[in-house]
């Protein structure tokens, strides 16, 4: 008999199996991937660098606690990411920024010369309802064209406007010239890599790990008190009122025979490549090799979740699961899939954690749905 079943050993899994292990919990953890680490896990190709498996995973919080709970399990290395968009033939910075501006128009500005800039250009729009009146209504349609509009076509597969305007927050606009794509107080990368901070949180005797183990083989066979689930909240009850969509990717990677390749760790091709971005992990890494390797992302719409679509009408298909779940005892959903929300690294992490303090604290019987910290 397990305390605790826990369903995928990505961020939310793993920490609630270290931390529900750490006071005394016997607790399996089961992912159906052949690795720890969900979409965090990294490896060394064939050439001997490191690389993420499944695209870039740049690690960044404002929150201490989390900060501090993670550097139980590695070294930090410091790393300030960067990001440039091929553009009009030109790698200028991203997010938009004053350099930007005077790379693409000639224009050198102050703060409030950027400000007075985006302010001239942007539409004044009665109701803001979709990304695209979100980004126009802030920076302009010339700029929203150049950067935004064809990146978010690859990237969802569908026009701008059909998308909620919620997501218009993960695109920034700088006034200054500072060129860092995150601003929080904590920017860093596992040292080690990811996979070896996973490998330390998982290494309590008291947790059992099945790799290559699907929850619907084993569940009858593994007596549990409580189930966390951190896959598809939907796959769960098996789309009994549809799938719930995601987006996709496909990853081509390539190693060239020089040390670095590219000006900077990502390169956004917002034009009509039918990539979205290319890494060269090196950058993230500070890995010291004769050879690099890169990853072109490739959007899709079949394969993997990785992305909850932002529209309202799968908001509202996935608040009948959540109603369903609410009704079930001792089940707790969690994560970006248990709870169809694109949260970053230290949301997981912030969410697990919070999840561990009400089950420590309390005996949980409804399904908990947990908000991010």
């Amino acid at each position: 008999m397990f305390d605790y079943l826990i369903v995928g050993a990505g961020f939310s899994g793993s920490v609630l199996a270290e931390r529900l292990a750490s006071v005394g919990n016997r607790v399996c953890l089961v992912d159906r991937r052949p690795h720890v680490g969900g979409n965090a896990y990294d490896r060394y190709d064939e050439h001997g660098i490191l690389v993420h498996a499944y695209g870039p995973h740049i690690f960044h919080t404002n929150s201490e606690r989390i900060y501090h709970y993670l550097s139980r399990f590695t070294d930090w290395r410091s790393y300030e990411h960067r990001v440039l968009a091929h553009v009009a033939g030109k790698h200028v910075p991203f997010p938009i920024n004053a350099d930007t501006l005077r790379a693409l128009y000639g224009v050198q500005l102050d703060e409030a010369g950027v400000e007075a800039f985006y302010r001239e250009r942007a539409e004044r729009l009665q109701h803001v309802r979709t990304f695209e009146d979100a980004v126009v209504s802030k920076i302009g349609r010339s700029l929203y064209q150049t950067f935004i509009e064809n990146y978010t076509r690859k990237q969802w597969g569908m026009a701008p406007d059909e998308l909620d305007a919620s997501i218009a927050a993960r695109v920034p606009a700088r006034t200054n010239r500072d060129d860092r794509y995150f601003t929080d107080t904590y920017q860093v990368m596992p040292l080690h890599g990811y996979t070896r901070m996973f490998e330390r949180m998982l290494a309590s005797r008291r947790i059992l790990l099945l790799l290559q183990a699907d929850y619907r083989d084993v569940k009858r066979e593994i007596a549990h008190k409580h189930l966390i689930y951190t896959g598809p909240i939907d796959e769960y009850f098996g789309h009994c009122y549809g799938k719930l969509p995601y987006r996709s990717l496909r990853f081509e990677f390539a190693t060239r025979d020089t040390e670095r390749v590219q000006p900077a760790a990502v390169i956004n091709h917002p034009g009509s490549e039918p990539y979205t971005r290319v890494t060269e992990f090196k950058w993230l890494t500070g890995q010291a090799h004769p050879k690099t390797s890169l990853v072109y992302e490739y959007p899709s719409a079949d394969g993997d979740p990785y992305y909850p679509i932002p529209k309202a009408e799968n908001a509202k298909l996935y608040r009948e699961y959540k109603a369903r779940a609410d009704t079930l005892p001792n089940v707790s959903f969690i994560g970006r899939l248990g709870t169809y929300k694109y949260y970053n690294m230290d949301q997981c992490v912030g969410q697990a954690l919070a999840l561990f303090d009400r089950l420590r604290g309390t005996q949980v019987s409804p399904a908990t749905v947990v908000a991010a910290e």
